[in-house]
């Protein structure tokens, strides 16, 4: 971890962090391809099995969306010892996102900012990659789809492009997520509201293929609103909620206000949306009971944190932004902690 640290002061902090990503998402796929990092992948029968939505997960920490928008890292990740790896957000239409920079460092509160804006090579292309990752029989994760809307795609149009990824993507997902939370395309968290949401998750599950449907949501919505989507949730029959994704607040912040109105909008994500984001996932699971399944994310850093969130009421926890800061071996160390009870 101390090397790590040392790397990432000396090398990786000193360049643009989507530069960074891009390199090591590099190393990694060479990594796997050579199958030098398949000796760091953990054994399976020593780690604590989750169950969620159906699915059995070996350990409850995974990749939450975001890291590998295009199903290329998703073998790496395994063998870095995630328990799922949720790919996307992935669109009906392949899009570049929005102009860089897009993705800034806030390395005093451990966090980043970012506005990538659903750039992603678009559900055929991302679904050809799984239908060959899923014909090689190799072992591999619990993999989740995140779908979102296109930007092209006009707001009144949007159930019909959320079908459009859903047709391509669910043969191959082990569990959908849709996507409306993102605070970096126009409009799209407008769709939350409930009347907007209802017709989408409904089209989903209509085509999901019978698959696991989970609804991410913003941390910035009012809590009521939130309830309101839950009973929704539940109401159609989807199974569960990602709870959640990056915020629009800066409050709180060690970063200087100066550094943080240079970097502009963007969602939020790290160390600062973790208060927020256990807050959110007590509501949910004291308002529903055990009616849903919750995925929380945000701010998680440790093995404690994820302990804190599965008392909390959590089926399974994700993370992110804590693995550019704290290295490869980040979700390994957290999962091998969860130890397989002897029988």
């Amino acid at each position: 971890m101390d090397f790590y640290r040392f790397i990432f002061r000396t090398f990786f902090s000193k360049f643009d962090p989507e530069r960074v990503h891009h390199f090591v998402a590099f190393l990694l796929r060479v990594g796997s391809a050579t199958r030098v990092s398949r000796i760091l992948r953990p054994n399976p029968k020593y780690i604590q099995k989750f169950d969620a939505f159906g699915l059995s997960f070996s350990g409850p920490f995974g990749m939450a969306a975001g890291f590998d928008k295009n199903a290329t890292m998703i073998l790496p990740l395994f063998d870095l010892g995630f328990s799922h790896v949720e790919i996307g957000t992935v669109t009906a239409l392949a899009q570049p996102g929005n102009p860089k920079p897009r993705l800034f460092r806030l390395v005093e509160d451990r966090a980043l900012i970012n506005r990538m804006g659903f750039n992603n090579d678009g559900a055929e292309v991302v679904a050809k990659r799984l239908e060959k990752l899923r014909s090689s029989n190799k072992s591999l994760p619990v993999i989740g789809v995140n779908i979102g809307k296109s930007k092209v795609t006009e707001l009144q149009d949007a159930v019909s492009d959320y079908r459009t990824s859903t047709k391509l993507l669910a043969p191959l997902a082990d569990y959908l997520v849709i996507n409306v939370s993102s605070p970096n395309t126009p409009g799209l968290r407008s769709l939350q509201q409930v009347s907007e949401l209802e017709p989408i998750v409904a089209e989903v599950l209509k085509f999901a293929l019978g698959k696991p449907v989970l609804v991410k949501i913003a941390p910035d919505l009012a809590d009521e609103d939130i309830i309101e989507i839950a009973k929704m949730a539940i109401r159609l029959g989807a199974n569960g909620l990602i709870a959640t994704n990056t915020t629009i607040s800066r409050r709180g912040l060690k970063t200087t206000q100066d550094r943080i109105d240079e970097i502009g909008a963007g969602g939020l994500s790290g160390e600062p949306l973790k208060d927020r984001s256990e807050e959110v996932l007590k509501l949910i699971r004291s308002e529903i009971g055990d009616d849903l399944s919750i995925i929380s994310v945000g701010g998680v850093q440790t093995k404690q944190d994820v302990e804190k969130r599965l008392a909390a009421g959590a089926d399974l926890v994700q993370g992110y932004t804590e693995f550019i800061y704290a290295g490869p071996f980040w979700a390994r160390q957290i999962n091998t902690k969860f130890k397989q009870s002897k029988a």
